[in-house]
């Protein structure tokens, strides 16, 4: 975990990966691959250190961000598996939740490994849909750092977004944050729709007769 010195910072590259991730991510998906095996690479190195000195912990910051993004972009072919198993995974919690409980481990393997392959056959729709919505949900998370929110200045620092849980309970208020994330990957997803559509070949101009 990073110093909390470094949350807003932290906070304002969350905000423009994620509005890239949100906007642009089927046209950018390496460069999103490489932002967010940044964050997680980072992750991953400083929860290693605990509580140890804060130039080491942002050494391991960038070691590990750097080491994450390297593995991100070069898992390039395999990205489209991971976001479909991922959307297959959060798809999973959110039907398990209106049961109760968590979903078994066994249950969640099965349905990541056939969101993987389902993902590889409509690429296109599952890069531009799992980019807007985890692009959108960390611009969010990134949004509310700046603006002083604790729990997500938590998140920054923790270099986990997915710290304030979406699908958790909250308080009566909390209702406006996931309907924020629906509407801005809803709209994530119609402009990557606009502008990453195949153009036809244009139409030859009539010449104007000589």
């Amino acid at each position: 975990m990073l110093p909390a010195s470094y949350a807003t910072p932290v906070a304002a590259v969350l905000v423009a990966g994620g509005l890239l991730a949100c906007f642009a991510g089927y046209r950018l998906f390496r460069v999103v691959l490489g932002v967010y095996g940044f964050i997680l690479g980072a992750a991953v190195t400083t929860s290693m250190l605990g509580e140890a000195g804060m130039w080491a912990l942002v050494l391991a910051a960038v070691v590990g961000g750097l080491v994450g993004a390297t593995l991100m972009i070069a898992a390039y072919f395999v990205g489209v598996g991971l976001v479909g198993a991922g959307l297959a995974v959060l798809g999973l919690n959110l039907f398990w939740r209106l049961v109760g409980g968590d979903p078994p481990t066994v249950v969640l393997v099965i349905v990541a490994v056939l969101g993987a392959l389902g993902a590889l056959s409509v690429a296109r729709w599952v890069v531009i849909f799992g980019t807007a919505l985890a692009g959108s949900w960390t611009a969010l998370v990134g949004g509310l750092a700046l603006g002083g929110d604790t729990d997500a200045l938590r998140a920054a620092s923790a270099g986990d977004v997915w710290v304030i849980y979406p699908l958790g309970p909250g308080a009566e208020g909390d209702w406006w944050m996931p309907a924020l994330w629906f509407v801005l990957t809803c709209f994530g997803v119609l402009v990557q729709l606009k502008t990453t559509g195949k153009t036809g070949k244009r139409k030859k101009r009539p010449r104007a007769a000589e």
